[in-house]
């Protein structure tokens, strides 16, 4: 601000001697004329010559005119020509690293959409003027844009997350050494698709909505929000009525690599990420959503589909939840011990204890099948089991083998692969031929796993849904 007003002042004081200047030369060349007048104007040619003075004058001016146009009223000086020397070369790196950041990705010669890819990157680097700007001087080198852009301050450092479109042929590697040299630590880089695309404080707001339309889609919101991540929920009281002593703070606890969160049920939800630190940005966003699943409480959507058997009978597909636990008691009382047995694969006097926790939507989603008189006759779960899936499958005897098991679980499936699971796997017996043949008839690349007579069938899951989205999950999208 000092050197602005100098600088007017400078300008000022110019004006000033200027017109004084321009009157000196006025009246001298009034005094001039005047005496050259007094001198020739009684000679035989004086008046020739007046006229020939006066023309001289008459150019003299015109161009005295267009010089001062040209020259003495140049545009005031910019901005950039009033910063001091002094000023430190890391704040106009800054700035021009604001700029590379700021422009539009049209702006510069853009690379064909075919030779690019989608890059999140997270590095830390120290909270100094010129970290960032070296930084976008290295992706500039690369010719790597910088599509979005997130900082997370923290005690010391910063860190800050790009989303990037990158060369195809620059590999992560190279890139992650190019960043380390540039003063990056704990660089971290992975894939990223057109979902990412989309701002920070939009995606957050769809989490926030899926999570208030259905509570069983807290666990996925979380793992959407903080990426690849092990997500656990231990309840306060185990499946025999005992206290398990896992709870946490109402205010959660962040410990580098794990967050522990408070549970609606009083128990506790731990959110693992062993490679890549949570940021206390990060932290505020996962408690905020569990807070607003904690207010809302149990909720799940209440749509329902009629579908026709082949034998001409009508069945309801629909969400279930705890408030149909008395409905599935009396179920498996109708199921015989072999058919619980190959359910629950132990005693079948402990399957009543499983209801409880599989029904809760914070440990997977539950479909259930009623008859038109509105009994309860099967049931499919979608359990998250940690990073992994697991599907299971329950149908009372007098209803087994019309098809409504497969039915289950390809809707089970189609659930599974739109929150983002890579697979599903499950667990039954060798014996268990009817699971057997469901899980082929999903037409998946299947593994098998055998051990004691314990079978494990995983599916590994297309990245195109093998069937729309039945109503009763439209309603909650």
């Amino acid at each position: 601000m000092t050197d602005v007003t100098s600088a007017k002042t400078a300008r000022r004081y110019h004006h000033w001697r200027r017109d004084v200047t321009e009157l000196a030369a006025l009246f001298t060349a009034v005094a001039v004329a005047d005496a050259i007048a007094n001198l020739i104007g009684h000679q035989p040619d004086g008046p020739y010559l007046l006229i020939a003075s006066a023309v001289a004058l008459a150019v003299t001016a015109a161009f005295h005119t267009w010089w001062a146009r040209g020259h003495s009223h140049a545009p005031p000086p910019t901005r950039t020509e009033l910063i001091s020397d002094s000023d430190s070369v890391s704040h106009r790196i800054d700035a021009a690293a604001t700029a590379l950041v700021t422009t539009p990705t049209g702006a510069g010669p853009a690379l064909p959409p075919e030779d690019t890819v989608l890059w999140r990157m997270r590095t830390t680097v120290q909270d100094i003027p010129g970290s960032l700007a070296a930084l976008c001087i290295v992706l500039a080198r690369h010719r790597v844009d910088i599509l979005t852009l997130q900082t997370h301050p923290l005690a010391e450092g910063t860190v800050d997350e790009f989303l990037l479109r990158a060369p195809a042929p620059l590999q992560a590697q190279q890139l992650s050494r190019e960043i380390s040299a540039a003063g990056g630590g704990c660089t971290w880089i992975e894939r990223a698709d057109a979902h990412d695309l989309v701002d920070a404080p939009t995606r957050i707001l769809g989490l926030a909505t899926r999570t208030a339309l259905d509570a069983a889609e807290l666990p996925l919101a979380l793992r959407q929000l903080l990426g690849r991540c092990t997500i656990h929920s231990l309840p306060a009281i185990s499946l025999t009525g005992r206290a398990t002593g896992e709870t946490a703070p109402v205010e959660g606890v962040l410990e580098e690599t794990l967050m522990r969160l408070r549970d609606p049920s009083r128990g506790a939800i731990t959110i693992e990420r062993p490679c890549l630190p949570f940021t206390p940005t990060e932290f505020a966003r996962a408690r905020a959503l569990v807070e607003l699943d904690a207010r809302l409480g149990p909720r799940v959507p209440r749509s329902k589909q009629v579908l026709t058997l082949p034998e001409g009978n009508e069945i309801t597909v629909r969400r279930a939840d705890r408030s149909d636990l008395e409905e599935a008691r009396a179920m498996h009382n109708r199921c015989s011990e072999q058919t619980l047995r190959l359910r629950y694969h132990g005693p079948v006097r402990d399957a009543d204890r499983y209801l409880d926790h599989l029904l809760g939507p914070r440990f997977g989603r539950t479909l259930a099948v009623q008859t038109a008189s509105g009994r309860l006759v099967a049931l499919g779960h979608l359990l998250w089991d940690g990073d992994e899936t697991e599907v299971a499958l329950l149908v009372e005897d007098e209803w087994q083998r019309r098809g409504i098991g497969s039915e289950l679980l390809g809707r089970l499936v189609t659930l599974a692969i739109e929150a983002g699971c890579e697979s599903v796997y499950a667990v039954t017996q060798a014996s268990n031929t009817g699971m057997v043949a469901a899980m082929r008839a999903l037409s998946l690349p299947l593994d098998y796993q055998i051990e004691e007579g314990t079978l494990v069938i995983t599916a590994r899951l297309d990245a195109t849904p093998i069937r729309s989205l039945p109503p009763y999950e439209q309603a909650g999208r």
